[in-house]
């Protein structure tokens, strides 16, 4: 990292400090509940309808981060894609997604997070989102390490929009010129710079959840400043 001195670190939350099984392994686990044994197509193909279905254009405008009711009703409705196969296959998946203990950190998670409270550098999660996020992070007491969370059911706005990232940062008492932005989604979290922070790492989604992300390295507090 280069330029203005970074004085806090905003991170966005899935894929980046913390993941989830993958779809269709929810799938079959969740069937599994239900005692029926998805074959892995099965799973693939219940997982791709939902998937698609959550991305249309018609469905994306409806806001669902940007509302928690709609939210939860949206997703019911979506996950129930799933109750043709298996009756209330649906519900099983959508507790799953919404399980704090079903959202893994990486093991790179708390050590860089402790590092930088150790370095007084204050920390904020900034995600899109239509329910509380800061569940995982208390089940396991990482909420301490943590010092706001900006999400966008909350806010207002959602990523890319400048708004959230402005808002985030005041959340750290921070200018944009001195906030680094830490996230997985080059479209979503690249609003950081258009919005005026100081500078943008991207991580690999596709990161296992048993392997680290490189962070430590990455935002060596010994390179920040608070």
């Amino acid at each position: 990292m280069t330029g203005p001195t970074i004085a806090g670190v905003l991170f966005d939350f899935g894929h980046t400090l913390f993941t989830h099984d993958a779809g269709p392994d929810v799938v079959s686990a969740a069937a599994a509940t239900l005692g029926v044994d998805l074959s892995g197509e099965d799973a693939a193909s219940v997982w791709a309808e939902i998937d698609a279905a959550a991305m249309a254009p018609d469905e994306v405008a409806r806001g669902r981060d940007l509302d928690d009711a709609v939210w939860r009703d949206r997703w019911a409705v979506l996950y129930g894609l799933a109750d043709r196969v298996v009756d209330g296959l649906g519900a099983a998946i959508d507790r799953s997604f919404h399980d704090p203990w079903a959202w893994s950190p990486y093991p790179d998670t708390e050590p860089v997070l402790a590092a930088l409270d150790a370095a007084g550098v204050p920390v904020g999660v900034v995600s899109n989102t239509g329910w509380d996020v800061r569940d995982p992070f208390r089940v396991r007491g990482l909420d301490r390490l943590v010092r706001a969370f900006t999400l966008s059911y909350e806010c207002g706005a959602a990523k890319p929009d400048a708004r959230i990232f402005h808002a985030a940062c005041r959340s750290l008492d921070l200018e944009p010129a001195h906030v680094l932005m830490v996230g997985d989604d080059p479209v979503a979290d690249s609003g950081a710079l258009a919005a005026g922070l100081a500078d943008l790492v991207l991580v690999d989604a596709a990161t296992p959840v048993t392997e680290e992300r490189g962070l430590v390295a990455r935002l060596d507090p010994a390179r920040l400043g608070p």
